[in-house]
């Protein structure tokens, strides 16, 4: 390259963001189409858009069609119109320190539980980051105990895995994320809240988590009413949060809620611009940025004594497990758990279906002793829901089939070990002894 040209390509670098400015040129549905930026703005950067008599509005380029950027709004695009002046603003990037511990914030780091904004850190941090690279990742940690039985007895979980809790809308995520919260042995807490009803944040700060669990916890919440790169955004600020405390060694439990909403801001996004829908709606960006969100979950590089575990919670519509989002991120995840509304409307809570849930690293979780008590258990509840309706209709009849007459004995001991009401936690050896004990066969 012509040395002139290099020389005028390190001053456009040094130009300041603030000084890029173009113009608002098209409005149409979410997006709006930008020019004068020339090659001085990409893909991601934030442009603040500045209508004459209003308030700024923070848009997000999301692509580039004829020489002209297409953009996401933030916010609500209402007194904006063409010839409107676009300057290009920061990247989105999060100054966390220890001072987000006990609050409530949005996607930006800006307070939502009407407290001051929190002390920023030293060094921001950008929210859309690359995961540390596999060949250096450290391996993951020791079993780390949930508190939840039915989780550490089917699918134990090790520091640093991402497990999936997949479920319809209405049968227990919440409160299982609030047992969660309040049984496992993590130092940092970080809730990221995606497109969550706005009614339910209070209620879910104040009764499901409570003062304590939220002193170290940090709250990130987007709720359904945001423009869709705010919920998008909240997925990767939570993320960020949580990468931060990784980095200082600590153990993190990241509870994501839910993945589903995050890819449906996605599905927004591309087709606002244009994208082309392809399974079942989704444009193939969606596809290709879940694996760039869940795969910084996990150990960090090696050397690193602190882990993200993370759960991220899947939305399947209609009962549906194979649908597109709950297919692509159960091949992403180390193991998925899932809650039956069968089960609720039985009165078992936590709803676990522990014959369909997995954990791929409990091979390495289970003591050589435990792992007898695991399988026999699945074996004896697998047996009893293939009698149970013959059980329940009269029509069994003890002494044809000694593995069934076991399965209906045992059965019953069995659901109550996996019964636990809210508040109540347990730790992986007391759930192993109720478990050999009703396990115990006095016949």
């Amino acid at each position: 390259m012509r040395p002139d040209l290099v020389a005028t390509a390190a001053a456009l670098d040094l130009l300041p963001r603030e000084s890029v400015r173009g113009s608002v040129i098209g409005l149409g549905g979410l997006a709006v189409t930008l020019e004068g930026f020339g090659p001085l703005a990409a893909i991601g950067d934030r442009v603040r858009l500045e209508p004459p008599g209003g308030l700024p509005v923070l848009a997000e380029i999301a692509a580039f069609r004829d020489g002209r950027a297409e953009a996401i709004a933030l916010g609500p695009l209402t007194g904006l119109s063409a010839g409107a002046r676009a300057v290009l603003a920061p990247r989105p990037a999060l100054a966390v320190s220890d001072s987000w511990l006990g609050r409530v914030l949005d996607p930006m780091g800006q307070p939502m539980d009407g407290r001051p904004p929190p002390a920023p850190g030293a060094q921001p941090r950008p929210t859309h980051a690359p995961a540390p690279p596999a060949g250096r990742r450290a391996r993951l940690g020791p079993r780390m105990a949930l508190g939840v039985r039915a989780l550490d007895l089917f699918a134990p979980v090790r520091q640093g895995q991402r497990l999936g809790l997949f479920a319809a809308s209405g049968v227990g995520k919440s409160t299982l994320m609030a047992m969660l919260a309040g049984g496992v042995a993590a130092d940092v807490i970080v809730f990221a809240l995606v497109g969550e009803r706005g009614r339910e944040l209070r209620e879910f700060i104040e009764d499901d988590l409570g003062p304590e669990r939220l002193a170290k916890s940090v709250v990130i919440c987007a709720t359904s009413d945001t423009a869709a790169p705010v919920r998008r955004e909240a997925a990767y600020a939570a993320m960020t949060v949580a990468e931060h405390f990784r980095d200082q060694g600590r153990q993190v439990l990241l509870l994501m809620d839910s993945v589903t909403r995050f890819a449906l801001a996605l599905r927004e996004i591309g087709l606002a611009v244009r994208e082309p829908p392809a399974t079942r709606g989704y444009p193939p960006s969606v596809f290709t940025e879940l694996p760039r969100l869940l795969e910084r979950a996990g150990p960090g590089e090696e050397g690193c004594t602190g882990a993200v575990t993370a759960l991220f919670t899947v939305l399947v519509e209609g009962d549906d497990h194979d649908e597109p989002v709950a297919d692509a991120v159960r091949g992403i995840l180390d193991g998925h758990v899932v809650l039956d509304r069968r089960i609720a409307e039985g009165g078992r809570y936590p709803p676990v279906d522990v014959l369909r849930s997995l954990s791929r690293t409990a091979p390495a979780v289970l003591d050589p002793h435990e792992r007898p008590l695991v399988a026999e258990a699945r074996r004896l509840l697998s047996t009893y829901g293939e009698v149970k309706d013959l059980v329940r209709l009269g029509a069994y009849r003890p002494g044809n089939d000694p593995e069934a007459d076991a399965a209906v004995r045992l059965a019953p001991a069995i659901e109550q070990v996996l019964t636990q009401p809210k508040g109540e936690t347990s730790d992986p050896d007391q759930a192993f002894a109720a478990l050999a004990a009703a396990l115990s066969d006095p016949a």
